[in-house]
């Protein structure tokens, strides 16, 4: 018997299904400055069918009229209602705690000032008096500024911070994130923030209240923030391939890790998903069968390519949790590539 969760099934596209996708945004919609390959088609299509679409993020830089300005030069649509960003989750965590009017240590960049004021709250520089304090990315923060907000920090002043995470893709490579300054703020202080950023919860609640969604959709590419914030926030996801999840990481994902659905990319919002029938670690779904041998994964078989990749998820995924080990990646399981419309193999062998 299964202990873990696995793939859901849905026998009507997801746009049928879900009122609100809570799309993630780089390796979804864009890598770099280019779209996701089907992203602007897939999105509008999704419109059409009458699904709403916001677009949420961790950088709490960036307003949500410059967010939606960059989407839109893509060629998809959105305005700066269609954006949650951590910092407007960071001012609504704080608005609740505290009294209208009460000021706030903003140890971030525009892109925080602005929701705060927005949530009736007072920005204020770090050595003012304050009841909070609030930490997000800015690549112009001042060490001395650090230094006073951690002594506040560890005095007791009450710490939101926007997000954790550690790296960022600049234009110069991979950079550190706000998470590196929250790690050296938490050890300093031994204090832990209220994180509003995924995959804690308060990023998708704010979403889900602005939109109003009643059965909302997670979708994202990283599993230990999209696909773990909607299992925090209880609600089902999609995980597409367009970003940095690889095979290596879905088949050691731990259960609050693992996917409702999987798809190539966006255009499995507006597709029927089949659940693989299992068989202790065996899995057989579309032409496909995935099994472990010895600790090993095997794929067999032709089909759909992400067929390919549900069974090998949910294969490995048994093993897990059967045995408390990882599945080892060998020749007989290397994801076939999708042709040009859309997912379609001849086999795997």
């Amino acid at each position: 018997m299964l202990t873990g969760h696995q793939l859901k099934g849905s026998e009507q596209p997801l746009t049928s299904v879900y009122d609100v996708a809570m799309l993630d945004l780089d390796g979804v919609v864009y890598i770099g400055g280019a779209a996701v390959p089907r992203a602007p088609e897939s999105l509008a299509a999704a419109r059409e069918a009458g699904l709403h679409v916001a677009f949420i993020t961790n950088n709490a830089a960036r307003t949500p009229a410059k967010v939606a300005a960059n989407i839109r030069d893509l060629g998809i649509e959105a305005t700066a209602e269609d954006v949650v960003t951590s910092a407007q989750a960071a001012a609504h965590v704080l608005a609740e705690r505290l009294a209208p009017g009460a000021k706030v240590v903003n140890l971030g960049a525009a892109g925080l000032r602005e929701p705060l004021e927005a949530a009736g709250l007072v920005p204020v520089a770090v050595d003012e008096d304050a009841e909070a304090i609030v930490t997000g990315y800015n690549p112009e923060l001042l060490w001395k500024d650090i230094l006073r907000a951690a002594v506040r920090i560890k005095d007791g002043l009450f710490w939101v911070a926007s997000n954790t995470d550690m790296t960022f893709p600049a234009a110069y490579g991979i950079a550190p994130g706000h998470g590196v300054l929250v790690d050296t703020l938490r050890r300093f202080s031994g204090v832990e923030p209220v994180v509003a950023g995924k995959p804690s919860r308060p990023l998708l609640e704010e979403t889900i209240r602005r939109t109003g969604a009643e059965h909302p959709l997670m979708v994202g590419d990283r599993l230990d923030t999209d696909i773990e914030g909607g299992h925090n926030t209880g609600i089902d996801t999609l995980l597409v391939l367009t970003g940095v999840t690889h095979l290596v990481d879905l088949v050691a994902a731990e259960p609050q890790r693992r996917p409702s659905y999987i798809s190539s990319d966006l255009g499995g919002l507006l597709e029927t998903h089949s659940a693989p029938e299992t068989d202790d670690t065996t899995a057989r779904l579309g032409g496909w069968t995935a099994e472990v041998r010895d600790g090993e994964l095997y794929v067999t078989g032709e089909g759909h390519t992400d067929d390919w990749w549900r069974v090998a998820a949910a294969s490995a995924w048994a093993h897990l949790d059967a045995s408390g080990s990882v599945v080892t990646i060998g020749a007989q399981a290397v994801p076939p590539r999708p042709d040009a419309g859309g997912g379609t193999v001849v086999s795997a062998s």
